[in-house]
């Protein structure tokens, strides 16, 4: 079973710890702990000072946000430091920023109970932690050289008397490896007790991935209305006008001419274009939907299906905007599914909001055996959904009949 970390290491078999880096690393670590520790406290000392001095004017108030700050960083070094003894990576705890700037910065971070558990973890490790380093690192290190270094300094004695007590610090040595280890292993314990996330930091990310991607939904959206707008009031309004001109040009030529045949031809695909550019519009963004509704838009999709669907749409008033467009895209594509896979006779259309949530349910008595690993276009509905904090099921036995259900959350 592989070591991870310094406090494993002391299960080691005596030669293998001894012959391992992990003696070596928790000195380090230690005597980085010390220095970090010491200098961390001349700091913070000066900072508290600076701030009661300038405290007269609006500048000392810097000097107590930077002390709060202070912990960040100590907070970040920390866990780099933390990879000598303790090979499993402690995750940051902060949430990045939702603005650029400065100011957007310091004012999250003095929101976040995460920013106060690393200054109180600055404040132990500059108060007493690295003191208690600085002490383990120099028995460690002073004592075995005292004995080894024997010989050299002590003049006025024999080589015979001298060299017995320098072969004391070998086992001095080896010892000190032990106590060096485990205090690194219990002080790396504590700053991963003290600076690991909690829940409550978990949950705020969450809510910003909630919220980014909810911004993301919205900015599609718009890009999707900016789209339609420009083909509807550019592209389809040059069509139109072409279409006549074709008209009024075949009018005005000879019947049964080459030429009229060839305005003929012009004139039946720019309709066609037309026609095409119409349907074009109404998949990215269909102009019932913003004016009328979801019931008003589904209704109007039902009616353009191949086959006989029956809707019931219980809804009391407008949904969001969001909720609407990803329930009008999903009725679409499944009822296109049922055209295209399932050779049903009939299909039916539900909607209504219960608890807080629109459920979805389209049903046909098809052939059933859908499957979204064969491309059907069910696993690009499910990611529309997801992408709105939706959930969808699907019940589609061989023979049928095929039930897609989605349940989309409605804001208050």
């Amino acid at each position: 079973m592989p070591v991870r970390n310094a406090l494993e290491a002391l299960t080691m078999r005596p030669t293998e710890f001894l012959r391992s880096a992990w003696p070596w690393r928790s000195l380090a670590y230690l005597a980085g702990g010390a220095m970090l520790g010491i200098a961390t406290f001349l700091a913070v000392l000066g900072l508290l000072v600076a701030g009661l001095v300038l405290s007269v004017v609006v500048i000392g108030i810097a000097g107590y946000v930077a002390t709060a700050l202070s912990g960040v960083a100590v907070g970040r070094l920390e866990r780099r430091r933390m990879r000598l003894v303790d090979q499993v990576a402690l995750p940051d705890p902060h949430r990045p920023a939702p603005h650029a700037g400065v100011r957007a910065w310091v004012t999250l971070r003095l929101r976040e109970q995460a920013t106060w558990r690393e200054l109180g973890y600055t404040m132990l490790s500059a108060l007493m932690l690295c003191w208690m380093d600085a002490v383990v690192v120099a028995a460690a290190v002073y004592l075995p050289l005292m004995f080894l270094a024997g010989p050299i300094y002590i003049d006025d004695e024999p080589l015979s008397r001298t060299l017995p007590m320098a072969l004391v610090g070998v086992p001095l040595a080896i010892v000190a490896a032990y106590p060096v280890t485990a205090w690194a292993g219990a002080r790396a314990a504590m700053a991963r007790a003290i600076l690991a996330p909690r829940v409550h930091d978990a949950d705020a990310k969450l809510v910003e991935v909630t919220q980014s991607r909810a911004r993301l939904v919205d900015a599609f959206e718009l890009e999707r209305r900016r789209i339609e707008r420009d083909l509807h009031d550019g592209a389809q309004q040059r069509l139109v006008a072409l279409t006549i001109q074709l008209g009024l040009a075949r009018l005005e030529l000879p019947a049964g001419s080459a030429a009229s045949e060839q305005v003929s031809h012009a004139h039946e695909l720019a309709k066609q274009a037309l026609t095409e550019v119409r349907e074009l519009i109404r998949g990215v963004h269909p102009k019932v939907l913003t004016d009328r509704g979801l019931a008003a838009a589904v209704n109007e999709v039902a009616a353009a299906a191949p086959l006989p669907v029956e809707v019931c749409v219980r809804l009391s008033g407008r949904l969001p905007s969001q909720v609407e467009v990803t329930a009008y895209f999903v009725v679409t594509e499944a009822l296109t599914n049922v055209a295209k896979h399932s050779s049903a006779q009939r299909a039916v259309v539900s909607a209504e909001v219960v608890a807080g949530r629109i459920v979805l349910e389209v049903r046909d008595d098809g052939r059933g055996g859908a499957d979204p690993s064969r491309g059907s276009g069910l696993i690009g509905l499910a990611d529309r959904v997801a992408a709105v904090d939706g959930a969808v099921a699907l019940s589609s036995p061989p023979g049928g009949p095929t039930l897609l259900r989605v349940e989309i959350p409605v804001p208050p």
